[in-house]
């Protein structure tokens, strides 16, 4: 959530940015009337304690001299409810105000294009080469099926739609995807975490907005534990509470987890196949760091996931999200999206955000400088790959005339001598 100073200070900013998301600007105007009922509340309640210790100190004075002190006792008493009903007030007034404070959108970067939905986006960037096919283009599932590599009507039997049975060689593709992501990330510095698929809600809710986290997050029953829809969730939860030195920052993690969403909404999930699932897997690309390195931060995101497509040979492009399609808890955001020649179209791989100091301050996280002064830390995330969508991506574009596939050279060492799937 936004820094309350900051909604106090700069007013006319955070209604400006409200407008730029198409939001109602009134929320901050509700977000001062409480900050001010809670800071009335909590002024008297200090002028009554400041009253208590008075009235203490008469009633002490009075006991020494050997008088009644009756009176003052009773209206020691009074003062005494009067400041727990003020507090009270106060707590109130507070807790409304922080959950206003939460409906307020992360300010957004300058270069944030203007847009009111997802056709507004910008391309900012192209790379590898879109194939050309001089055979009828197979779609994932058929390939897949005619190669006996997964059951999708098993998985619909025993699960429902959006879970799948890998087999064979798919299988194996998919656990080279992993491995290579997680040493590719390594050698670039970052820490590997592999972090729990279960979170409390207090953790769950702090990486996006509660709407959007209800709409896709699997609760288990009568227990305060979510499944994960990324590990977005369980790094950032990682440091809740904790106070970082400078000199650790940045902290650069690289995290693998199964990940689960429910995928409720317009598009739902009817067909079967990889690109839209319930369960799939994940390798993320997660960064805390101090709040004048995060754009320094997102631009060395943007290269790694680059390079990775280009390891990976894949056709793909880069695209700014314009400030309609922008989520409310990122500052700046990017997809990078592959062409995919059965749609003739380009399809969503991963996305790139810097949240600023907006998802931190939910779990209080901070950096202490080397002059003892606190600060929430920024925190940036990106996906380095979703297996289902890049093998997607490979089975569509390194599909033959024969109906087998050929495997990305930059993945011949982690699939145990297997160059193509489905050469005989």
């Amino acid at each position: 959530m936004l820094d309350i100073c900051l909604v106090r200070e700069n007013p006319a900013l955070v209604k400006a940015n409200e407008k730029k998301r198409n939001r109602d600007p009134k929320t901050v105007d509700e977000v001062l009337a409480l900050d001010e009922k809670w800071k009335k509340e909590l002024k008297f309640a200090e002028e009554l304690k400041h009253k208590r210790n008075v009235v203490s100190q008469e009633i002490n004075e009075l006991k020494k001299a050997g008088k009644n002190g009756a009176s003052k006792i009773k209206e020691m008493r009074k003062v005494v409810e009067e400041i727990k009903n003020k507090e009270e007030k106060a707590e109130k007034f507070l807790e409304e105000r922080n959950d206003k404070l939460k409906l307020l959108s992360n300010i957004m970067h300058e270069k944030v294009p203007k847009g009111k939905d997802a056709s507004d986006n910008v391309e900012i960037k192209k790379g590898g080469k879109i194939p050309k096919f001089n055979f009828p283009v197979k779609g994932h599932v058929e390939l897949l099926e005619s190669l006996g590599l997964v059951d999708f009507n098993a998985s619909a039997r025993v699960s429902g739609n959006g879970f799948y049975y890998l087999k064979k060689e798919i299988a194996l593709l998919n656990q080279a995807l992993i491995r290579f992501a997680i040493d590719f990330m390594t050698k670039k510095g970052y820490d590997y975490v592999e972090p729990p698929l279960m979170l409390h809600e207090k953790e769950v809710f702090a990486s996006m907005d509660k709407a959007a986290i209800q709409q896709s997050v699997y609760s288990i029953k009568d227990e305060d534990l979510n499944l994960i829809g990324t590990s977005e969730q369980s790094v950032l939860a990682m440091h809740s509470g904790k106070t970082i030195p400078d000199s650790e920052l940045p902290k650069k993690y690289v995290a693998y987890s199964m990940c689960f969403r429910k995928e409720v909404g317009a598009h739902g999930i009817n067909d079967k196949g990889l690109w839209r699932t319930h369960q799939f897997n994940k390798v993320e690309q997660f960064v805390f760091c101090r709040p004048e390195d995060s754009e320094q931060m997102y631009t060395e995101l943007f290269n790694n996931s680059d390079e990775i497509l280009k390891e990976l040979e894949l056709p793909y492009r880069w695209v700014e999200i314009c400030t309609g399609d922008l989520a409310d808890w990122k500052h700046r955001s990017a997809d990078f999206e592959t062409w995919r020649p059965t749609t003739n179209e380009y399809g969503e791989l991963g996305s790139l955000s810097n949240c600023t100091d907006y998802q931190a301050r939910k779990l209080n996280i901070k950096v202490v400088g080397k002059d003892g002064s606190r600060k929430v830390v920024h925190t940036l995330n990106n996906t380095a790959l979703a297996t289902s969508r890049i093998m997607v991506a490979i089975l569509e574009n390194f599909q033959t005339k024969q109906g087998t596939i050929k495997i990305p050279k930059a993945l011949w060492p982690y699939m145990n001598g297997i160059t193509e799937i489905g050469k005989k």
